[in-house]
């Protein structure tokens, strides 16, 4: 008989098949449990479950208020709107002392391409005011003057002396009218207000109103006299500074002749053009007024503060 330690160690052999055969059995049904128990039952389903897409649906269909919550969230934010500044040509309100009778200035045919703000053909309503015009003087620079039916323009409308020498006809309400030609600045005055000299405003109304309504408008009127010319004080043939008196209608641009062609100069707030250089000084001028006529000057003299009269004017208008 076989002893007992051999016939032990093959039935420990066969536990050990058998053991390690039931281990690797369990493992297996383990790992199948594992890979059962996954999302997509697969080998990425951890990944997949790890990282949600965003097309994912929610279960339950969402309310109107979570629909309108989600448009607003998904709706790009507008740009803020900008609004554009006013520009010097848009219309005044009909509250603005421009405003006319009918809400705005009427819009002009546009004869006039070289008008300032004061343009031919558009009535301003607006308010007159009264001072004393002493000799007539005023910040146009044209000296004394026998004729006091002036006015002295709103600093917006004086535009830098471009409003320097034109003719306004003025109507009161009432239906008083008179013409004036500006010869001074008002800086205090509203745009669109008229400071009449004592007289011009005594024929529209008591000098003890004060202030009265008035409509006016640019007036091309009817005259006998012509253009002159007068050189600054301290003009010479190296810097001068020249001054028109008497256009009938307002001066838009002066010119001097160079030998080659016509050089314009700039215009003052007092109502002279200036020749820094000299060029020109003593020379042939161009004058052009707003609606684009030109007038050709020659042999006027460099007489500073001296009057000259020329033999031209602009047409009627």
């Amino acid at each position: 008989m076989a002893p007992s330690s051999h016939r032990r160690r093959p039935a420990r052999g066969r536990r050990t098949v058998l053991v390690s055969t039931v281990a690797v059995a369990g493992l297996g049904l383990l790992a199948a449990l594992v890979v059962a128990l996954l999302p997509d039952g697969g080998p990425h389903g951890a990944e997949a479950a790890a990282t949600p897409t965003v097309s994912a649906r929610p279960s339950v269909p969402p309310t109107a208020q979570a629909r309108r919550q989600a448009s607003a969230a998904a709706a790009p934010t507008p740009a803020p709107k900008r609004t554009a500044a006013p520009s010097a040509s848009a219309r005044p309100s009909p509250s603005s002392p421009h405003a006319s009778a009918a809400g705005a200035p009427r819009a002009a045919s546009g004869t006039a391409p070289l008008a300032g703000r004061i343009v031919p053909g558009v009535t301003h309503g607006s308010v007159a005011t009264h001072y004393d015009a002493g000799d007539g003087d005023g910040a146009c620079l044209y000296g004394p003057s026998p004729d006091l039916m002036i006015a002295a323009m709103n600093h917006t409308d004086y535009e830098a002396s471009k409003a320097c020498g034109a003719y306004l006809s003025v109507r009161s309400a009432g239906g008083a009218s008179v013409t004036v030609r500006v010869t001074n600045e008002c800086p205090e005055c509203a745009p669109g207000q008229l400071d009449l000299s004592e007289q011009a405003f005594a024929k529209l109304a008591a000098l003890s109103a004060g202030r009265i309504a008035v409509s006016w408008s640019l007036l091309s009127p009817g005259t006998s006299g012509t253009v002159s010319i007068r050189y600054k004080t301290g003009s010479s043939r190296d810097w001068c500074g020249i001054q028109v008196i008497g256009h009938r209608n307002p001066l838009a641009r002066l010119e001097v002749g160079t030998g080659t062609g016509w050089r314009p100069l700039t215009r003052t707030d007092y109502n002279y053009f200036l020749s820094e250089d000299g060029t020109g000084c003593g020379g042939p001028l161009r004058l052009t007024d707003i609606y684009g006529e030109r007038l050709t000057v020659d042999g006027v003299a460099i007489r500073p503060d001296t009057v000259q009269p020329t033999r031209v004017q602009f047409a009627r208008h």
